[in-house]
């Protein structure tokens, strides 16, 4: 079993996270936790200082996170998210497709579910934040411009 999965290839940020109006309060902070109901938009003026985004589920049903990890992504942010909290491995499939790159759930995920999850479906229908391809556009590339 695996405490943490990760999806990146530098390294993993080492200071501890701080809540997000500690870290708006502060000049060095790196790493911040976003809890559900948290405003990720109030990051927007300082990502270039951020390194890790953790985003907290508190339970498996509160979808915010989701979201939250989205729109991170379409603000311009490429550094790490981590899902932490109530992370099930039926749903890591869409947490990637949202932009998240690990995973520290409460109870460990196996790792091989964890692939068997992430390679379920071959084809997806939207784009999200990931760089996967919708199958419509696979089939039809001419109407990708369009």
């Amino acid at each position: 079993m695996a405490d943490v999965l990760r999806f990146r290839d530098d390294a993993a940020a080492d200071e501890p996270a701080v809540s997000l109006d500690a870290f708006l309060d502060q000049t060095n902070a790196v790493s911040v936790r976003i809890e559900a109901g948290d405003d990720v938009r109030r990051l927007a003026p300082v990502l270039d200082r951020l390194r890790l985004v953790e985003i907290d589920f508190p339970k498996f049903r509160d979808g915010r996170g989701f979201s939250s990890a989205s729109i991170l992504r379409e603000m311009g942010y490429t550094g790490e998210i981590k899902a932490t909290g109530d992370v099930l491995v039926d749903l890591i499939f869409f947490m990637r497709r949202c932009g998240f790159d690990s995973f520290a759930p409460n109870v460990p995920l196996d790792p091989a579910d964890a692939e068997a999850a992430l390679n379920r479906y071959p084809y997806v229908y939207q784009h999200a934040a990931d760089a996967e391809v919708p199958i419509w556009q696979l089939r039809h590339p001419e109407l990708a411009n369009g």
